[in-house]
């Protein structure tokens, strides 16, 4: 993971498409051919799981840790493939430059039906089976899950008993009385993951390796808490004691409180982190290496009684950080991992990092707040072993940054540290620049500050509900002159 490379950061959901979203078809293939172009070694993206319009459609807050997303499944693909006709598919017109999930998801629905009814009259499914008895330990629970989510249109914590504490002879039943719409779910699947995977290899024979995303914590309402309760604090009705957050800092006087469940990590432990194995042995396979969201919470998590209406009243908890990492090492040896520690991050923190040789994140929008030049997210403090961005999916772009967030003196100290005045039209080349020229080992830009976008393109705000996940690239954004600037850089300072 040491050699010295650069990428670009694009979740699948944000690539153009006639069909309201991204997805692993044409328009995939030429962004890769992009990045092949200009000479990156890395794209990263977002969870791939599936979204749902009550979590905002964040990739973040998903019903399962393990299922892909079928709004990226590509009709395209199943044209070539003979599922769908081209004459067959009505054209709609959807927004270029948002996704609208609710109407692509209904227009997704019916041209999937038709897929699947035209897949089963193909006869030959071997292909098919192969995949469900491969993935059966997560599958088999998932798709069942979706058809109950659909049955009951609530938590499962208020399903009737015998469903939500999962008798066997009843779930059987309704495996038996829902056949077809099971299978169906379990096709999207296929469908996702045979894409996924022969993407990905386009993707490793054209010299570019894919990061993805792991969040640390899953949703409550979701396959994997309904499925394994016992490795998550709940009370007897299946409902958390405790529930995840960050405590009060600078940023926030009452902490966050995220709502997810938190985890019983003794009875991980007692387990040999099984369920963690799994989850991590799926990424590892989908994913060349893999970024570990709120990486913090690995080695201690701040627990928050649940009830509370803020996170001021938890209490941090130790995780068996060693040994949970010396587990998945005795597994995977080399352990492919980024690990997010961005925030308030403490020296046991900092200890699993070096041990296990896990390369944190620099944050080139962080760097000129009032601890300049101290800053650890200067170049000229970065260590080798660390991944540098302009910014995050989760924050603003370097334009959005610098016209509606940062004060005088942040733009004062950025001239400084460059040595020259810049203008707003190219102050995010000059940020580039910085992350590219720097000694960290991997160098990561948001295709919005490549194109030097504003705050209108940023991908989330955090703490809001509404209108995050939906930018998308726009076809015949990528000029030419962007693409040999970027070219040229990368080659500059030696990351091609």
């Amino acid at each position: 993971m040491n050699k010295r490379g650069s990428g670009v950061l694009l979740h699948i959901t944000s690539l153009p498409s006639q069909y309201g979203i991204g997805d692993l078809g044409p328009k995939a293939f030429e962004f890769l051919d992009f990045l092949h172009r200009t000479k990156q070694s890395f794209w990263q993206i977002l969870p791939l799981n599936p979204t749902t319009p009550v979590f905002g459609n964040s990739p973040y807050s998903s019903p399962s840790a393990f299922a892909g997303n079928p709004l990226l499944i590509s009709p395209e693909l199943l044209i070539e493939e003979g599922m769908l006709s081209r004459s067959g598919i009505s054209r709609r017109e959807f927004p270029s430059d948002r996704v609208d999930y609710g109407a692509v998801a209904n227009y997704k629905r019916l041209l999937f039906s038709v897929a699947y009814e035209n897949f089963k009259n193909r006869g030959d499914n071997s292909e098919f089976q192969r995949f469900c008895s491969e993935n059966s330990y997560w599958l088999e629970d998932y798709a069942l899950f979706v058809v109950l989510k659909e049955r009951f249109k609530d938590v499962w914590s208020n399903w009737p008993d015998e469903i939500k504490n999962r008798n066997p002879k009843k779930l059987e039943e309704i495996r038996k009385e829902s056949k077809e719409r099971v299978e169906f779910e379990k096709f999207l699947q296929y469908l996702f993951f045979k894409q996924w995977f022969s993407f990905k290899d386009r993707c490793n024979s054209k010299g570019v390796r894919i990061i993805g995303d792991v969040p640390i914590y899953v949703s409550f309402d979701s396959v994997d808490v309904w499925a394994n309760p016992n490795i998550f604090k709940l009370d007897e009705d299946k409902r958390p004691t405790f529930v995840a957050g960050v405590p009060p800092d600078y940023f926030s006087e009452t902490g966050q409180l995220w709502g997810n469940p938190v985890y019983r990590w003794d009875v991980l432990r007692e387990s040999g982190f099984s369920w963690w194995i799994k989850r991590m042995e799926h990424n590892f396979k989908m994913f060349d290496i893999v970024r570990l969201d709120h990486f913090r919470g690995f080695v201690a998590y701040w627990e928050v009684p649940a009830g509370e209406k803020t996170a001021i009243n938890g209490k941090w908890v130790e995780v068996p950080a060693e040994d949970f990492f010396n587990t998945l090492r005795g597994h995977f040896p080399n352990l492919p991992i980024i690990a997010e520690d961005l925030g308030y991050i403490t020296s046991d923190v900092r200890e699993v990092m070096d041990r296990f040789g896990f390369p944190g994140m620099k944050l080139l929008i962080f760097a000129f707040g009032d601890d300049f030049p101290r800053s650890i997210y200067l170049p000229h403090n970065y260590e080798r072993n660390c991944v540098v961005y302009t910014g995050t999916h989760d924050n603003n772009t370097v334009r959005g940054w610098w016209k509606n967030e940062s004060d005088v003196e942040q733009r004062r100290r950025f001239c400084r540290y460059i040595g020259k005045r810049v203008k707003e039209s190219e102050v995010h080349w000059e940020f580039i620049r910085l992350a590219m020229m720097s000694v960290a080992d991997f160098s990561i830009i948001p295709m919005q500050d490549i194109l030097g976008l504003g705050e209108e393109a940023r991908m989330n705000l955090p703490a809001t509900s509404k209108g995050n996940w939906e930018w998308r690239l726009r076809e015949g954004q990528i000029t030419l002159p962007v693409e040999e600037r970027l070219r040229e850089l990368t080659e500059t300072y030696q990351r091609d």
